[in-house]
């Protein structure tokens, strides 16, 4: 992955204001991305199809960020094996929104977005194998904590069968969509800008998911103007800003602690879907949120 660095967007040195700074964008995009499973329940449009206007939409405020990333940073352009990843990059991303929104029509958002998130269990062993990240046991106690209170935030909600089981399962595809996106995602870091990343990983993404909506015979265009307003929503909050944040914080933090905060996301999408879809949690899930939060911290103050 080194041999993708043309020339670093800093100098591998970042300081601890930085790590702060990185640690909260990231954060806030997992909370931003976590109003996501909500707002494809309230799309219009089948998953696949939601997918593609997630992606689409999200590109022209991308560019605004890219026009004004391209007049401050001047640089030398990328090879080609970095161009290859970052299209590799949206096609990874292509399947995790396709299964994903898929999983979230078929079983309770909480299942669907916790099983996403066992991603960080795909990530510890890429950042190992390809990033040589050797964290210490403070960040396996957190992995430890953050995953078990994933498991319990489930709760009762395992599917037993039919389409709930369907989709648990085609959260656990997502998740190993996503866990390879990220290690992607961190890869690219030290070539392109995050507005860089996100722009040109979103347009293909987006162009990639067009034919998979339509030899699923799912409609591309919602009808009336709420259902606009809410893929717009859907791509500028999730995609542009949630997913935007996030792989900017990936420039500055390990991947494998980063994609550990990354699980306030379904924790996120586990209150929003108590408040907004009476999917409400029980004593078991709530200690399950707190046991994340613990995960998180745990491993945040681990030296990786």
């Amino acid at each position: 992955m080194a041999s993708l660095q043309n020339e670093p967007l800093d100098d591998g040195r970042t300081t601890a204001a930085d790590a702060r700074l990185a640690t909260l964008a990231v954060i806030l995009g997992a909370i931003a991305v976590g109003f996501s499973p909500i707002l494809v329940r309230y799309s219009p449009l089948e998953p696949t199809a939601t997918a593609v206007h997630r992606a689409l939409l999200a590109v022209p405020l991308l560019a605004l960020g890219f026009l004004f990333r391209g007049r401050v940073e001047k640089r030398r352009p990328a090879g080609r094996k970095a161009w290859a990843l970052l299209i590799f990059a949206g096609l990874l991303f292509a399947g995790d929104l396709a299964t994903w929104h898929w999983s979230i029509r078929l079983t309770t958002v909480a299942n669907a977005t916790l099983f996403a998130n066992m991603a960080p269990v795909v990530v510890a062993i890429g950042a190992w194998l390809l990033f040589r990240e050797r964290p210490g046991p403070g960040y396996y106690l957190g992995l430890a904590l953050a995953v078990g209170g994933t498991l319990l935030l489930l709760g009762d909600g395992f599917g037993l069968g039919g389409e709930r089981l369907l989709g648990d399962l085609l959260g656990l595809l997502t998740a190993l969509w996503f866990g390879a996106y990220l290690l992607a995602v961190k890869a690219l870091r030290g070539v392109f800008s995050a507005t860089t990343l996100m722009f040109w990983s979103s347009f293909v993404t987006g162009l990639a998911l067009i034919p998979v909506a339509l030899l699923s015979g799912e409609a591309l265009l919602p009808a009336g103007t709420d259902g606009w307003i809410t893929l717009i929503t859907l791509a500028w909050l999730a995609q542009a800003i949630g997913q935007g944040l996030i792989a900017w914080g990936f420039g500055h933090l390990p991947v494998g602690l980063s994609s550990l905060i990354i699980l306030i996301e379904p924790l996120t999408a586990a209150i929003l879907g108590a408040l907004l879809l009476g999917e409400f949690l029980g004593p078991y899930e709530s200690v399950g949120a707190a046991l994340v939060l613990a995960g998180i911290l745990v491993a945040r103050r681990e030296r990786v």
